[in-house]
Parts: C-alpha cells; structure tokens; sequence
C-alpha cells in the first residue's frame, strides 16, 4: 500500500487549479497525468527577467522588465497592422504590439492613464522600442512576481512555458515535508540540501550552471532516484537469495572426461567462474547468477560443465538460446561431447514436429534426455522434464525477467545461469541485472591472435574488393557486412541484394546472402554452405550479429560502419575471432562523418576489450540503447543520467545493500523513511514484478 504522505503526489495532474480537459491532454502527452509526473519534469532552460532598465537605456533584443504608463490605444486600420498600445516612463516612450487579439481584453489588462508592469523582448523598429506580444503584464504591487530567473521548461503544443511555471508553481507546494531517508554522515559529507529543498531549487534554477546534472540539487535528486532503484533490486536479491533451491554437488567424474577429452585447457577466468557457480549450486538456495564474457571467451564450455554438475546428480538441465541458428550452434558444440562421456543431448526449437517432437518429449518426460537445447519452444506448456535442476539462457537481454522465471518454474527448484556476450558495463550489470550475483570472463583462450582492424574511406572499395580477391584464392573465408540503413533511403535489405549483386559478378558462385526477411531453413541452408567452405564469402545483414560460429572466417568487411553502435561494431568483429588464425576487420565510412561516429570508429581500431568499449558505448549513447530493450530498466530513469552519475550509483549500491544487512524488514527510522523513497520513485512495482514468479 503507498504510504498515505504520498497521496497528494499521486493524485491526478487536474486536481490542480486551472487544468481544464484539453489542458490536462496536453499535460497527460508532456510528462504524465499525475502530480509526481510533473514534478519530474525539470527545467532545460531559463530567462533572465531581473533586467529593468528606464526606456532611454534599454538594450535592444534584450528581455526587459519595465515599469511603464499606459498612454493611448491604436486601432489597427487593416486586419494585417497590430493593434499597438503606447507606453511611457517619462524617459522615453515603448510601443506593446498585439496580432490576432480581442481589444476589450487589451482594455481591461493596460487601462488608459495607469501603471503597468511588462516584460519581454524589446527590439527597435522604425526608430521606435517596442515590444509584440509582452510575456506578463501586470500591476505595480506584483512586480516581484515576475522579477527574477523564469525556469523554461521542454513544451508541447498547447502548453506554454508560462502556464507550465504556474502549475508547477502548485505542484511544489503540495509536496509533503519528507523525513530523511539518506544516511546523515553521506549527507552532511556531500553537503546536500533536503530533498524538498533539492526539488524546489531544480525548478527554480538561479543560473545556467544549476541546470547541469552534476549540479547540487539535481545530483541529489539523482541520488535518491539510484538509492531507490538499488534498494528494490537488493530486495530482491534478498528474497531470490532465501527461495528455497537443492544442493547441487555432482562427483565430478562426468566433467574431468570432459576436460579430458577438450583440446585445450580452461583459462583461469574459467576456473574462477567455475568455481563461483559450483558454490551457488551447492548451496541450499536458488541460484539465479549473470554470466558476462566476451566473444570467443569460451562461456559455451563454463555453462556445459556447469550442467554436467546437474547431471552428476542425476537430473537434467536446458540451455535456452533467442534464435534457431544460435541453439543449433549450442548443439553442435555440446551433442559430440555428450556422445563422448555417454550422455544424451536434444534439439527443440517450433521447427521439431510431427513424430521427431512427440519422441523428444516423451523422452524428456521419462528422464532419457540429460541435456535439452532449444528456443523459445522451451515454455509451451506440454514441455515437461522428469527432474530439471539447471537452466542456462543465452543472451539474456533478448529475453524478459517473466520469460526467466517462467523456464526456472517448469524445473525443481532449478538454479539458473544467464549468459551473455554483449559487454556491459559495471553501471548498467548495476540497474538492470541488480537482482543476480554477477560473474565475469575478463580473458580470452591463449594463442588467439589480436584482430587487425582498419579503418578506410568507402571511396576505397576497389582497393578492398582487390584484397579481398587475394585472401579469397588463399582460401580464406569473409563476411560482408551491408549497412543499417537511413529511413530516408531504401531497406537494408535491398543495400544487401544490390552488394551481393555486384559480388557476384565478381567473384561468382562462391559468394551467398543471408538476411532477416528470409525463411528460417533457407538462411540455415546458407550458413550450412559457408561453414563448410562452399561458399567463400557471406554478404549478410545485421542478422550475423550474434552467435555464429565460423572459425576458418578471418576477414570482416562492415560496410557504412559509421552507422551502427559501437556494441553492434563489436559484435560483428567478434564473429571473426572464433579460430586461432590471424584475423582482418575493415570499417569503410562515408563522409559526412559526425563526432560520434568519428570516436567509435578509433576507439574500434584501438581496442578489442569489449568491457572497455561498452564504457566508451555507455558515454557516447547512454544505457538503454546497449542493453537494446526497453525493459532493461535503464533508461527509465527520469533524474538520474548515467553517464554522469555513474559513480552514484555504486554509492547506491553498497548503500542499499549494508541498509538491508541492518535492517532487513526496514523497520527503523531511516528504514520506514526509505520505504516512502521506494513508493515515490514506484519501485515497489518492480519489486512486485521481480516477485511475480
């Protein structure tokens, strides 16, 4: 239940004076329809109206408040003049100009023979000051109303800046007197204001400089926003911590064939890793753990052995993947090791039908099929295991927390291992994976050679295609990247036939074409004849992206580089360093090219670290953006800015965490404080929905 202090906050945005319906519309589409929503929404900008010179010494295209007499009214003669109201301060004389106006109103607001107050912009024309359209008129006694810095706030149609500034100017001062829910030390420390104090100066900015994130109100206001977003992922963490889960300790025997049996030895990021799964598998709580490496770090084989762990024990585990093509590849892997040491190994994705489906799941359901790999396919309801105790899903952040837990509940209290391979950096594991203990592979297997990346003018293609010729006939193999395209322009999908195209003529029947438009077997039919060698060169979409695993490739050409992410850069770079072979990654650009693109492209050709890059991704273009989903929770801050407040955040963190070390049920002072924190910002919904499975 939301604490009843929070009410007048949460009530709708026309419970304030002077909403009507359509204004409330416009509101509704600006910020939201509630109080809360508008009091989120901070200035971006703000006027300066404490200049008030007299007439004789006003600075033209400056904004001016002036005192001023109301001297005589001018009709306009044709519908194209204004209607033009002379004013004076006995030093010189201003001209208020109206279009499109009712002249009683006029009357009523600048009476003949009376003193005024108005401010706006004034600009000579025709040797005469004047002023069109002034921002405020009003009387004498109200001129400190209007005298001093106006906050400008991002507009919609049919919201001006100041009807905003008057409701606001309501909305802040039913915001309730608050008790404090920071530590005091780390207050005092920061030397921040209260966060009533911290709200009413982000809306009423007194310079430029406070409109800054790193500014000291709003820096607070971030805080508190990350202490919150902490607190309910710590909550959380907390409650998925206690699930009741099984101790998972297998005798080891399956997995020391296994690494017997491999061509190589683990890292020893492996080993680390390895380890810190082992101890959450055998402790008697759920294990629900993120798995971060590299391409090409080997997660593959770290999630193989953890689910011979569950196997040893005499149960099953699934390894679910977002595409057909990656769960194949899974399968590829993991079926000739499972032949090898005795075990059983099945694919099921919504291709596997008629008798081949009915089989798997029947052998599923009788415990004949140790591991099962699939898709999506996984959650239809007749999917039913005989004992499943470990789940692995790949590429996570394809896939929603409901979908996670919705895999774990069809096991026995399974464990479960998510992985992924897009980098992610420190603040964003922070946000959006809050709720799972965290591991990572920060080495890659020895021997693999570094990537040589070069960047080159678009202009140089022929240059390319030359190369491209010779390590051809070497019997190399290569992708062709062709660009994300600009909407203005035509499909990526026609960038990629008309390459292919022009490919073809050059280099014939050794050349293919993959994209997402295709179907499913055709595009598998494709990378079938490139993985064994009939076809040289693969010319693809963004749809190579992830998990396709050509180790013989060793050249990457990407096309229009300039457009794509740096993540996404990074990614398609990755599908040439799956083999032990020295290995060419070529970014053509076109010019015009933006700041932006100009740092990814370097950064690119500087390092092949991906959790650097993610860093570098996270400054250039911000969280949301990386984790490529909207509910990754990122960018659904409304205060906080990550590529500022990054360092906040693990502030936040740590915070949280010692909170509940102390004060498990919140209970305290600063706890019942924080709970009021939680409903404000609204995570106690996402702690409902973390709690939902």
């Amino acid at each position: 239940m939301r604490p009843p202090i929070l009410f007048p906050l949460f009530a709708p945005i026309n419970t304030l004076k002077g909403i009507g319906l359509k204004t409330q519309e416009f509101l509704n589409r600006l910020c939201g329809n509630r109080v809360v929503d508008l009091l989120w929404h901070l200035p971006s900008g703000i006027i300066d109206r404490t200049y008030s010179p007299k007439l004789c010494m006003a600075k033209e295209n400056t904004i001016c408040t002036l005192k001023v007499k109301v001297i005589e009214h001018i009709a306009p003669k044709t519908k194209k003049q204004p209607y033009r109201v002379i004013c004076s301060d006995g030093t010189g004389d201003l001209v208020l100009s109206f279009f499109k106006v009712y002249p009683e109103s006029i009357h009523k607001n600048l009476p003949v023979g009376e003193v005024r107050v108005v401010s706006g912009k004034v600009e000579r024309f025709q040797g005469l000051l004047q002023m069109s359209h002034p921002d405020y008129i009003v009387k004498p006694e109200d001129m400190g109303t209007i005298l001093g810095i106006e906050p400008v706030y991002p507009l919609t149609a049919g919201i001006t800046n100041k009807l905003l500034n008057k409701i606001m100017k309501q909305a802040l001062g039913i915001v309730p007197q608050f008790s404090e829910w920071l530590d005091e030390p780390y207050l005092k420390a920061n030397n921040w204001p209260s966060f009533n104090q911290a709200l009413k100066s982000a809306h009423l900015p007194k310079s430029l400089a406070n409109l800054e994130p790193n500014d000291i109100a709003r820096t607070r206001l971030a805080y508190d926003e990350l202490l919150a977003n902490q607190l309910a992922l710590a909550i959380v963490r907390e409650r998925v911590k206690k699930q009741q889960g099984r101790e998972i300790k297998g005798n080891g025997l399956l997995r020391k064939k296994i690494l017997q049996i491999l061509p190589f030895n683990l890292t020893q990021a492996q080993e680390k890793v390895l380890k810190e799964i082992s101890a959450d598998q055998a402790s008697p709580y759920r294990m629900l753990r993120l798995l971060q490496g590299d391409v090409g770090s080997g997660k593959t084989i770290v999630a193989f052995l953890t689910m011979l762990n569950a196997v040893e024990c005499g149960a099953q585990a699934a390894i679910m993947a977002p595409t057909e093509i990656l769960a194949k590849q899974h399968l590829e892997t993991i079926q000739p090791l499972c032949e090898e040491i005795g075990l059983r190994a099945e694919l099921l994705t919504g291709r596997v039908k008629g008798k081949t489906r009915t089989k798997i799941l029947q052998d599923l359901e009788d415990g004949k099929i140790d591991i099962l790999i699939g898709t999506h396919a996984l959650f239809v309801e007749d999917v039913t295991f005989k004992d499943l105790a470990c789940v692995v899903i790949d590429e996570q952040h394809r896939f929603g927390v409901h979908q996670r837990l919705a895999l774990s509940n069809k096991g026995n209290k399974a464990d479960i291992l998510v992985m992924t391979a897009t980098p992610i950096p420190r603040s964003l594991v922070l946000t959006a994976y809050g709720d799972m203990e965290y591991s990572k592979i920060d080495q890659v297997p020895e021997g693999r050679k570094p990537v040589d990346t070069r960047v080159m003018p678009v202009a140089k293609i022929d240059v390319v295609v030359d190369a491209l010729r010779r390590k051809l006939d070497e019997g190399c193999r290569a992708y062709w990247v062709c660009p994300l395209v600009e909407e203005s322009e035509k499909t990526d999908l026609a960038a990629a036939e008309e390459r292919f195209e022009t490919l073809q003529k050059i280099f014939g029947d050794k050349v293919g074409l993959v994209h997402g438009k295709m179907k499913e077997k055709d595009k598998d039919a494709v990378m079938e004849r490139f993985k064994k060698g009939e076809l040289s060169l693969l010319v693809a979409t963004t749809v190579i992206e992830v998990g396709v695993n050509v180790p013989e490739a060793t050249v990457m050409i990407i096309e229009h580089a300039e457009r794509f992410g740096l993540a996404q850069l990074h990614q398609l770079r990755g599908r040439i360093k799956r083999g032990f072979q020295a290995s060419t990654c070529l970014l053509l650009y076109s010019y015009p090219l933006s700041e932006t693109a100009h740092s990814r492209l370097n950064i690119m050709k500087e390092t092949e670290d991906g959790f650097l890059i993610a860093e570098k991704d996270l400054e250039l273009r911000g969280g949301g953006e990386i984790l490529g989903t909207r509910q990754s929770g990122f960018n659904e801050f409304k205060l906080a800015d990550m590529t500022v407040h990054k360092n906040l955040l693990l502030t936040a963190n740590k915070d949280a965490r010692m909170m509940l070390e102390l004060d498990p049920q919140l209970t305290s002072n600063r706890g019942m404080a924080l709970r009021v924190l939680l409903y404000l910002f609204e995570r106690d919904d996402a702690v409902k929905t973390y709690l939902a499975g």
